[in-house]
């Protein structure tokens, strides 16, 4: 288990992080959350041991991550650090010496992954004569090729194509069922909402918004039904708790006062004829943050 109990970060008058508290278990993949700013790339190197939190601490089944602890983390950075003169080949073998490995075994999971992400032909070409999504690609191939146990990931789809962003999904998920711990930040709420179970908004280095994303996702559902097919609006307005019955393009939009009524209404569309759709809709991510992150923000 990954814990980040109580941690503060000044940087002389901006409290960069503010009593920030979380726990990721083995198997899960964490979203941090955030817009630029807001503290995450500091909480990520403090994790890391590369900053020193001014109060609270970061721990690593029970233990504080230090140089003994590093070797089973990988970090994908959301700057580019790859040196542009070095080869392919050469740029993952100083990262994993770095990490502890031996050559053999760095170079065999080296030729997995390069055949993996399609790029076998690219191992002793230079990084500077890349794309900008190979070099994405040699970038997530350094944090991964010590089959890290805790797995951070800043911005990991910089610069990726959708075909390559699932590839990258593939592989996420590939360390999840392997056990690792994954934290995840990404601008695109869209690749969050697909495989974080918790996640954290920071705002300013406060949590504005935390918790499991199925639990948020209820308590910020809107109160609609959209239904397809052949239905009485009289009706459907005699039912208690049923506010508003509007026609949506080819759909009729139903507003509630609250999931309770949402039963009573499913009981009368049943009984209806040519019924196609009947869902009760659920905020993107997307719109949650953009919430929460204004209502910060208008405070």
């Amino acid at each position: 288990m990954l814990k980040v109990n109580n941690i503060t970060k000044k940087f002389g008058d901006l409290k960069a992080v503010d009593n920030l508290s979380f726990e990721v278990n083995e198997g899960e993949i964490f979203g941090l959350l955030g817009v630029n700013g807001a503290g995450k790339t500091t909480t990520f190197r403090i994790i890391m041991g590369l900053l020193e939190a001014d109060e609270g601490n970061v721990t690593l089944n029970g233990k504080k991550i230090d140089y003994d602890i590093t070797d089973s983390i990988g970090f994908l950075t959301e700057e580019r650090s790859l040196l542009l003169k070095m080869t392919v080949f050469d740029q993952v073998l100083l990262y994993g010496i770095l990490k502890g490995m031996e050559k053999d075994s760095i170079e065999e999971e080296l030729d997995k992954w390069l055949e993996r992400f399609n790029i076998k032909d690219y191992k002793h070409r230079k990084i500077k004569e890349l794309s900008k999504g190979n070099q994405q690609k040699i970038q997530f191939i350094t944090a991964i090729i010590n089959n890290p146990k805790l797995l951070i990931l800043d911005e990991p789809f910089t610069g990726l194509d959708p075909i390559n962003v699932e590839m990258f999904m593939g592989v996420i998920r590939e360390f999840k069922k392997k056990g690792s711990i994954i934290i995840f930040s990404s601008h695109f709420m869209e690749h969050v909402e697909l495989f974080c179970e918790k996640l954290v908004i920071l705002v300013k280095g406060q949590v504005v918004l935390g918790g499991r994303l199925s639990e948020i996702k209820k308590k910020y559902r809107k109160k609609n039904i959209i239904v397809h097919g052949d239905v009485e609006v009289d009706k459907l307005m005699k039912i208690d708790g049923v506010l508003e019955v509007n026609k949506v393009r080819n759909d009729i939009e139903i507003k509630i006062k609250d999931d309770n009524v949402v039963e009573d209404v499913f009981k009368y569309i049943s009984k209806c004829k040519n019924i196609t759709k009947f869902n009760v809709e659920e905020p993107s991510l997307n719109e949650i943050f953009v919430s929460k992150v204004g209502e910060s923000f208008d405070k």
